[in-house]
């Protein structure tokens, strides 16, 4: 029998192969199977002067970057090492037919419990952008994340001119408390929680707060250069406004779909919500440090941090005989940008409307023009009765927050949703009666009701496998209105209309757009107003849908989908991995 002999070169460039798939995934031919392990572990970690416990992946806060390419499998092995129990989404991921590894906890799986583990496996089908990944349990995501880079597959391009670098920039919310104790004392007196005492990017609060400076986001840039800014509110409960002083941006791409482009020098970014911008840098500015900045957009009644992030984007001219360093620079006398008023809903909305499908031959706007269901959802705040011999902090201090879809505030069961439907154990588990309407019609956006009750439940939808939806969001002024960031487990969606007031059924669809409508896995709904979306149910599978303020999913704004199975054996929920965490 012969042997095969390798030659020295042959060994060097197969040991160069595999380093470059280890340190540059993006350049590597689609199709790979990517592992990665997430140790989940506390560390110690000061913020604002303060140093507390937090817990982690692999020890960093924000976690990891996860990289792969269109058509990759990724193989993701989380090892709980902490008291607290976890379990990870991975945010926009379409997760066709294996619902087992979307995440969200008692929903598609039990969480994975102290000295546990569960391995995440699913294929990136058909996307390719900006995406991200998270905690999906309790508050656990308010350190528990990071960027999930999807390139587009080997030897296609961006549908724009490739930009000089790429840079991820993730907002996030830092508490000194633990944040688990803040909501679950929310719970129990039914008051609001308390809020953070920072927003942060990429981990760092900056200058503008109190012992931060050596603590800020400072990026680096050439002049004449244009740079993918990945931009992703990862913020528990507050949506954001976001811009660079004299420095405009070009929108490209939303939740991992690309857009007509268009300019902006404000974008606006919901809580789940992804936007890549294209930076074009000044060739000769006439100064080299240029300060970034967030705060918040703010429509309800409650409290909130009503504070400002800053970061800085740092020219490097790379001249002979002269450095730069980012490490000694001040946002001092330095113009900050001017963002729009923190309630501005006229900017919010005229924003909005920009976004459209790119709908041409290579990236179509698969718009259904026919619908098989139509639904009509009603969001936003309620209360619950205080129980008795116990004193509430909620609405007119005498009652607990909650918060519902068509009024029903969802309870979370004790096991997952998709296995007592996989195994056929759904009774007492959950019922099939989740309302397509409300079930008592008021004036949504005028003087609410003065009964402010909602009920309690645990109930899905049930759709057909191929059925086309129609879903319509409104707003309820029931404790004050507020725009919602709505997000869809395992589907994309077009918004195909939008408005003020409440939604007329009679008119308001004539305007829809059912050309190049955008596609999204996250929405706002509007302040005081509805917006209309509609997807193609041909994902099997439970599918969870909630509001992404954190505070709001705490209360109950969530509610599921059950897809049934297609008649062929590719229109099936595959079976659970053997090591599906138990209750």
């Amino acid at each position: 029998m012969g042997a095969f002999v390798f030659s020295r070169s042959t060994l060097l460039f197969a040991i160069f192969c595999i380093c470059s798939i280890i340190l540059f995934p993006e350049f590597v031919t689609a199709g790979l199977t990517r592992h990665y392990k997430f140790d989940i572990r506390l560390k110690n970690v000061t913020r604002l002067c303060k140093t507390k416990t937090i817990v982690t992946v692999n020890g960093k806060f924000p976690g990891p970057r996860v990289v792969a390419r269109e058509g990759d499998r990724l193989v993701v092995k989380v090892v709980n090492h902490v008291s607290n129990n976890v379990s990870f989404h991975w945010h926009g991921i379409r997760q066709f037919r294996s619902g087992w590894a979307d995440g969200p906890a008692y929903i598609t799986q039990c969480p994975i419990q102290s000295g546990q583990s569960y391995v995440y496996n699913f294929t990136i089908t058909g996307q390719r952008g900006t995406l991200w990944w998270h905690a999906h349990i309790s508050w656990m995501r308010a350190t528990l994340y990071g960027p999930l880079i999807i390139y587009p597959q080997h030897n296609a391009s961006y549908p724009f001119d490739k930009p000089h670098k790429e840079v991820s920039i993730i907002f996030g919310e830092w508490w000194n408390a633990n944040t688990e104790a803040v909501i679950n004392q929310s719970l129990v007196t039914g008051a609001g929680p308390n809020v953070s005492d920072s927003y942060t990017i990429n981990g760092l609060p900056g200058p503008l707060y109190n012992c931060s400076a050596k603590d800020t986001f400072k990026r680096k840039v050439r002049p004449g250069k244009t740079y993918m800014l990945r931009i992703i509110n990862a913020a528990l409960n507050d949506n954001l406004f976001f811009g660079i002083a004299n420095h405009t941006m070009t929108v490209v791409e939303a939740d991992a779909v690309y857009v007509k482009p268009f300019e902006t020098d404000t974008i606006l970014i919901t809580p789940g919500q992804t936007t890549n911008v294209l930076l074009k840098t000044h060739h000769n500015p006439q100064q080299t440090t240029f300060v970034m900045v967030a705060r918040p957009y703010f429509t309800g009644q409650g409290t909130f941090d009503n504070s400002t992030i800053a970061g800085i984007l740092m020219y490097d001219h790379n001249l002979p005989g002269t450095t730069s360093s980012l490490s000694n620079t001040s946002i001092k006398n330095l113009p900050i940008p001017t963002l729009p008023p923190i309630n501005s809903t006229s900017f919010v909305a005229n924003f909005t409307k920009k976004f459209h499908s790119l709908a041409n031959a290579k990236f179509p706007a698969n718009v259904p023009q026919n619908v098989d269901k139509h639904f009509f959802f009603t969001v936003g705040l309620g209360s619950n009765p205080c129980p008795k011999n116990q004193t509430c902090e909620g609405p007119n201090n005498s009652s607990k927050f909650a918060a519902s879809v068509n009024n029903v505030s969802m309870i979370l069961p004790t096991t997952a949703l998709l296995q007592s439907y996989f195994f056929r154990k759904s009774n007492g588990v959950y019922t099939s009666d989740f309302p397509s309407v409300p079930l008592v019609p008021f004036n949504y956006t005028g003087t609410p009701p003065n009964n402010t009750n909602i009920s309690n439940g645990t109930k899905v939808v049930v759709l057909p496998y191929n059925t086309s939806v129609e879903l319509v969001m409104q707003d309820t002024s029931v404790l004050g209105s507020e725009s919602h960031p709505l997000h869809l487990h395992g589907y994309n969606f077009y918004v195909v209309g939008q408005g003020s007031g409440n939604f007329d059924p009679k008119k308001d669809p004539a305007n829809y757009n059912l050309v190049d409508p955008v596609e999204r896995n996250t929405i706002g709904v509007p302040y005081g107003g509805w917006v209309a979306i509609r997807f193609l149910a041909d994902n099997p599978g439970v599918w969870f849908m909630h509001c992404h303020f954190e505070v709001h999913l705490s209360w109950g704004l969530r509610m599921a989908w059950l897809v049934l199975d297609g008649d062929l054996p590719n229109q099936k929920l595959l079976p659970p991995p053997a090591d599906l965490p138990k209750c």
